[in-house]
């Protein structure tokens, strides 16, 4: 039977902080088992539409940008408030170059496009030239290149997908050896050892009956959200259970611009809100978006940090001052022509002239002209702005009838859990007696403390980064001395230091070594030969542990199995793909447009993605706003085209009469 990866490092969650801490630990020469509970990794890392912070990175200095590890430092202090970590914030910050150079160097991703968020004194969130928001372009890349791993190396590297960490395994009360999972498609349990890195998100859309949102926040949690179903605290909850703490869980950021679509018209008015919904970048009012109330008036500085903007908004709209839009000028354009496609496929975004825009929000030409008027002036220097706007980006911001505007009805949304598990500057998780688990780390947003009473925008990814790198190199070095210590003997071995014991497992290798009946080398941990095991003391190890060990291995080859079972059947799946060639009609694809019953069409292709809807990291509006019609411009930004053959190569159903397919394989 196939076995898992020997001594690996446990990674749970396949967000940006995972597959960071997979790549890393694999660069280190470790093994990795990484674990997630869903069928298409990314996490919310794939939705992140603004890009990756980094201070003093070489894109900056060919920019000529005038930035420091300091200043970026500064500025994530000032944002974390009273909450602030000194020490965390300087590994975020001082390896923040580190982090884009090592994603730019490893994965050859382009990201020489720098803005400046709100909150930060200088340009230095970092994102590509390429047609694809930066939280998919940078995830993608790590996902493809380790699951490319886990088929070519499967003996050091192993996913585990639909499989949903419930516990830790811990010797005593203070020491992790791994964690329990349940296969959420055959139900079975099972379980994985080797230092644990813990990576499972947040909780901003944790609606569950034990919710940390209702406890910690019940006054916000009728709020939209614009995470995936699947950030629901998983992580906090298994190691706040296990004696961890929790720290800054009542800090859960709020984000100025969730994107109404110009349907809902109750959501506009503000009668109805709904569960979720699609993110607007930071990037929006970074390249020099301006926000309007419902009378056609500016009313804050668009450039704030994302607690101030939200708290702003919400006074405007207690005033009976909304809706609030978001508007753009051809100017902003320039550099946001993606993501203005984007929200306007979505119809979360259109496109107006000036005077379409002010007879939508009923104010006179004149009084649009002026409010821009004096944001002009501001920008120029020749006032301080009425709301205290210091940086101007894309003025004039100039009001003329038959210019193009972009506009967006925005809403308070649930974004991100600044809260989460206590961690130190090593990413090791502390107990409740403020001192470090062995062998259990947290990287990504699971880890409180990090960001503090708010996070700026772009250093999301960035913790990831970081932080996810961080936890690998310290898991295995902790990996490292454990098996310099037992000898290498495997993760089940007994751990008691014995010279007697490190003495029989040498001859066992030496035995092993010279069996002519085998070309590997095998460290026999079930002693299946026969012979007696022997601890450190010279006795035989009892028939309990004997018994427990071999459950272990067995408990540990049957998910390998099930484990390499799916990687080579979805590798398979991928080799013998072929489209159909039963054809349909448009007429036959547009019947099918609801949530039941969900087909589209990607490059001439018909695909139902019914029972897909669910797994989807996007969510599944995300595809049923395209249900019975053409979906290819908005799955070109987003996916590469091998994405139909290795996801869902059993939706699809043919092609379109006619037609021939587009799908490069």
């Amino acid at each position: 039977m196939s076995d898992l990866p020997v001594n690996p490092i446990v990674i749970v969650g396949g967000g940006l902080a995972g597959l960071s801490a997979a790549h890393q630990a694999y660069l280190r020469g470790a093994n990795v088992v990484l674990l997630d509970k869903q069928g298409f990794l990314s996490g919310n890392s794939g939705k992140a539409t603004s890009g990756i912070n980094g201070a003093l990175t070489r894109t900056q200095t060919q920019l000529k940008i005038d930035d420091s590890v300091e200043k970026f430092y500064e500025d994530t202090l000032k944002t974390a408030k009273d909450r602030a970590n000194p020490a965390l914030i300087k590994v975020l910050t001082y390896n923040s170059a580190d982090a884009v150079h090592w994603l730019q160097e490893v994965f050859g991703l382009d990201l020489t496009v720098v803005s400046r968020l709100g909150g930060h004194s200088q340009p230095r969130t970092h994102r590509g030239h390429d047609s694809k928001f930066p939280g998919m372009a940078i995830t993608y890349r790590l996902l493809e290149t380790l699951e490319k791993l886990s088929e070519d190396e499967p003996d050091r590297v192993a996913i585990l997908k639909h499989c949903q960490v419930i516990d830790l395994i811990k010797e005593g009360e203070d020491k992790v050896v791994g964690v329990k999972y349940k296969n959420l498609q055959d139900k079975s349990k099972s379980e994985v050892y080797g230092p644990v890195i813990m990576s499972t998100g947040g909780y901003a859309a944790d609606f569950t009956k034990n919710s940390l949102l209702r406890k910690y926040r019940p006054d916000i949690i009728d709020l939209p959200s614009t995470n995936g179903v699947h950030a629901t605290g998983d992580g906090q909850k298994i190691i706040m259970k296990n004696h961890g703490v929790g720290i800054d869980m009542d800090k859960v950021q709020v984000h100025p611009t969730g994107l109404i679509d110009f349907n809902d018209k109750d959501v506009i008015a503000g009668k109805t809100q709904p569960r979720f919904l699609f993110l607007g970048a930071e990037a929006l009012r970074g390249e020099g978006g301006i926000m309007l109330n419902g009378k056609g008036d500016r009313f804050v500085d668009e450039l704030g940090t994302r607690d101030w903007v939200s708290g702003e908004m919400e006074k405007q709209n207690k005033a009976g001052n909304g809706p609030i839009r978001l508007v753009l000028s051809e100017e902003s354009e320039k550099k946001l022509e993606f993501h203005i496609k984007h929200y306007t496929q979505r119809n979360l975004m259109r496109t107006v002239t000036g005077k379409q825009l002010c007879q939508e929000i009923g104010c006179s030409e004149e009084h649009l002209k002026q409010q821009l008027d004096t944001y002009n002036k501001a920008a120029k220097g020749d006032i301080k702005d009425p709301y205290g706007k210091q940086f101007f980006p894309a003025t004039p911001f100039e009001y003329k009838p038959d210019a193009k505007y972009h506009v967006s009805f925005i809403t308070r949304v649930l974004h991100f859990t600044m809260g989460g598990v206590k961690i130190n500057d090593k990413s090791q998780v502390l107990t409740e007696n403020d001192t470090p688990f062995e062998g259990l780390y947290a990287a990504g947003e699971v880890a409180g403390g990090v960001h503090g009473h708010n996070r700026l925008g772009g250093s999301s990814l960035l913790a990831c980064v970081v932080y996810g790198r961080l936890a690998a190199d310290e898991a295995c070095s902790y990996e490292l001395q454990k098996l310099s210590k037992t000898g290498g003997g495997g993760a089940n071995d007994d751990d008691d230091g014995g010279s007697g014991n490190n003495a029989t497992q040498r001859l066992n290798m030496i035995n092993l070594h010279i069996d002519p009946n085998t070309n590997r080398i095998i460290i026999d941990l079930n002693n299946q030969s026969g012979s007696s095991e022997s601890n450190s003391s010279g006795g035989s190890v009892s028939s309990k542990q004997q018994q427990q060990k071999h459950q272990h291995q067995q408990q540990k080859q049957s998910a390998s199995a099930k484990s390499k079972e799916q990687q080579q059947q979805q590798g398979k799946d991928a080799k013998a793909f072929s489209i159909p060639d039963k054809e349909f009609t448009l007429e036959e694809v547009a019947k099918h447009n609801t949530k039941n019953d969900c087909w589209c069409i990607i490059k001439n292709v018909v695909v139902d993605l019914t029972k897909f809807l669910d797994h989807h990291p996007g969510g599944a509006a995300s595809i049923t706003n395209f249900g019975g019609r053409d979906a290819t411009e908005s799955f070109e930004m987003l996916h590469e085209d091998n994405f139909i053959p290795k996801y869902v190569p059993n939706c699809v159903l043919g092609r379109i009469k006619g037609t021939k397919p587009d799908l490069d394989l």
